[in-house]
């Protein structure tokens, strides 16, 4: 019996993950641009998401990101804000309004205080 919980939650729970990849949306559209992030893990899992790692989610898992940008922290809680309980950011850049990182004078990224 106890092997059934699990299958038995995924069913229950697909349903109610209210979300579909923003890929998928996109490839629907026509004309539409479809942003590609197979070159950083961390972006394409944020942006991306497969079923399996929405339901992940779903079942309480939480990802630590590290090192994006403020602005790809902003466009990912602006665009996933059902996700936000699944989402952590640690080392998070400061940039300017191009959207490059700032940096110190010593040459060193410039990185959002954790308050910790």
């Amino acid at each position: 019996m106890k092997r059934l919980i699990r299958p038995l939650q995924c069913l229950i729970l697909l349903p109610l993950l209210g979300g579909v990849p923003a890929s998928a949306v996109l490839a629907e559209t026509p004309g539409a641009v479809v942003p590609v992030y197979a070159d950083n893990w961390q972006l394409r899992r944020l942006m991306q998401p497969t079923d399996s790692e929405l339901l992940r989610e779903a079942l309480g898992e939480v990802v630590i990101y590290d090192g994006l940008t403020d602005k790809q922290v902003e466009e990912a809680m602006s665009l996933h804000p059902q996700r936000i309980r699944s989402m952590m950011f640690v080392g998070t850049l400061i940039t300017d309004d191009d959207g490059a990182p700032q940096m110190d004078s010593q040459g060193m990224f410039i990185q959002m205080d954790e308050g910790c």
